[in-house]
Parts: structure tokens; sequence; C-alpha cells
């Protein structure tokens, strides 16, 4: 078992669009709305390669190995990067309680935690102005909620 993290910085207008942020699923029938035909190509065109974090944690295991951003044997590893992320976009969140020195300890805490465990984090912050930071970690080989998902990069 081992942890890929994944992080993102874009515009919360972006990040609210589901259609890039689920993969496609079933194509629609001929009698569908043209509205769910636009949602299904722009999800098939889209999700792959899109950098925009996924709806479900786990399908970051569904985009290509050039979104990792590290790779971890030990929960304890994915959770220092983790610090680091929090740590560098910190001054930034736009909720002062976000910026509290004493909790982003307490998330790392409880992030590795749930690593141990074998379970997945994803965590997002608003940014001051209309950016929103993600950040997640995905335990991999096999994923608790996605075990039929391959490792996209070892």
């Amino acid at each position: 078992m081992h942890h890929h993290g994944y992080a993102w910085v874009g515009e919360k207008a972006t990040f609210d669009k589901e259609s890039v942020r689920r993969p496609p699923g079933e194509a629609p029938t001929a009698t569908s709305e043209q509205e769910v035909h636009h949602r299904y190509r722009e999800a098939v065109a889209a999700f792959p390669s899109s950098g925009v974090p996924p709806m479900q944690t786990a399908h970051w295991l569904m985009k290509p190995s050039s979104t990792i951003r590290g790779t971890w044997e030990e929960p304890e590893e994915a959770g220092a990067w983790l610090s680091l992320q929090l740590t560098d976009h910190a001054a930034r969140f736009a909720s002062p309680q976000d910026r509290e020195a004493t909790r982003l300890p307490l998330l790392v805490e409880a992030a590795v935690e749930r690593l141990t465990e074998g379970g997945d984090v994803s965590l997002g912050h608003y940014l001051r102005g209309t950016p929103f930071h993600s950040v997640a970690l995905v335990t991999c080989s096999p994923n608790r909620s996605t075990p039929d998902l391959p490792c996209p990069a070892r």
C-alpha cells in the first residue's frame, strides 16, 4: 500500500463545474435532454485530462500519473507533504479560523491516522479572492473505496 498526493489551485467557478469533476458514466440515450448530452460530452473531454479535483477522492486514481505530486509508502511521509501544502497556502486562506497555527497540525495528524487505516484525505480551502485550494492524499493498491481502480503510477 502507498499514497499519492494531489494538489490544485484554481478558480472556484471551475471547481463548481461538476461535469469536469465526474467520470463520464453511461452515455445518454437518444431521448435524453440536450443538456445531458452536453454534460456527457464535456465530461468525456475534460475529466480524464483535467487537474480539477474529482467529486470522489478515489477518482484521482483515474487521472493521468502526471497529476500526482508525490508518492509515499508511509503515511507520516504523506502527512509531511500535506503539512507543506497547507503551510504554503495558509496565509492566503480566506477564513481566519483556517489560518490558525494550531489547526494545521491537527489536520495533518488526523490525515495520517486516516491514511494509516487505509482511507483517503481530501481538504479544500477558499483563498482570498476567488481561488480555491484543494489537496488530497489517496491510498493506492488497493484503494479501500474503489479497489478495482488500478494504480496510475508506481
